[in-house]
């Protein structure tokens, strides 16, 4: 049973996009945007650097969701994955069965033919027993015609 592929749904784009090199580009350009306000910027440091604590704190709440998100998901398709093996495990085994009874019905064929090559061999052999029974009948005959013959020449 071929299953046809899902259409990913927005969150999953989005964690595609997290683990991608796009988004890797885009946070080192963002840390290094909060690095150049933390050192240079027009705003206190300390009011910088407690926003980039926080932009970081809450993305890694939102990563562990995620991740758990894509862990429950491939939870679900290696179950699907386990009840189609499942199946093929049943599928195969009866075909084992369908092979060990299809063996059995040729092992019986098997004996009929050595019956009915038996019989067509004994069958064979009465037919030239018989042929022959005839032929020493017929030469019998001959012999018996051919000794009439000659005792009523003599006579």
């Amino acid at each position: 049973m071929v299953k046809s592929p899902k259409k990913p749904n927005g969150i999953e784009v989005f964690i595609a996009w997290i683990g991608s090199v796009p988004s890797i580009i885009f946070h080192s350009i963002l840390f290094l945007g909060f690095l150049i306000l933390t050192v240079a910027g027009p705003f206190p440091r300390d009011y910088v650097l407690l926003v980039w604590n926080t932009i970081v704190s809450l993305e890694a709440i939102y990563l562990a969701i995620f991740i758990q998100f894509s862990v429950n998901r491939n939870t679900r398709s290696l179950q699907e994955v386990e009840e189609d093996i499942d199946e093929i495990q049943e599928d195969v085994e009866e075909l084992g069965e369908d092979v060990d009874e299809i063996q059995e019905d040729i092992e019986e064929i098997s004996e009929d033919i050595d019956e009915l090559s038996e019989e067509d061999a004994e069958e064979e052999k009465f037919h030239k027993d018989h042929a022959t029974s005839i032929d020493r009948l017929t030469e019998d005959m001959r012999r018996i015609l051919n000794e009439l013959e000659s005792l009523k020449r003599k006579q």
